[in-house]
């Protein structure tokens, strides 16, 4: 213990009290914050440099606008509960991590006519 010497003699400082956190147990508090970052919207998405270079291989554009879409994709797949989703519209489709809100792939439609999407739990069409 902490003392503090004074000119009357030596006594305990003032013990302050810690705030209170729940049940007080790290998991709970770790568990409370995952949930609270899981609750906040996301404010813009990413794309994985494989992504990138998909994007790119496969000619689509990658604007202000589209970059809009997905961030609202990944929003609404956020409020829904999904984790990995497929954001399509007629011409392009993206597989997007939603906790990270991140673009994983890009596809073209061509491609997507002989493709067997796996390891999603959503569907967004933009």
């Amino acid at each position: 213990m902490i003392q503090r010497v004074t000119g009357a003699g030596i006594r305990p400082a003032a013990q302050t009290q810690a705030p209170k956190r729940g049940n007080g147990s790290f998991g709970a508090m770790f568990q409370q914050e995952l949930e609270k970052s899981a609750r906040q919207p996301v404010s813009g998405v990413a794309f994985s440099k494989h992504a990138i270079s998909r994007a790119e291989e496969r000619g689509i554009q990658v604007t202000p606008a589209l970059m809009d879409q997905l961030a609202g994709s990944v929003v609404r797949a956020q409020a829904k509960g999904a984790t990995n989703i497929l954001a399509m519209d007629a011409e392009k489709a993206f597989i997007i991590n939603v906790p990270n809100a991140k673009v994983i792939t890009a596809i073209t439609q061509d491609e997507m006519k002989e493709s067997v999407f796996t390891n999603i739990d959503g569907a967004v069409f933009l």
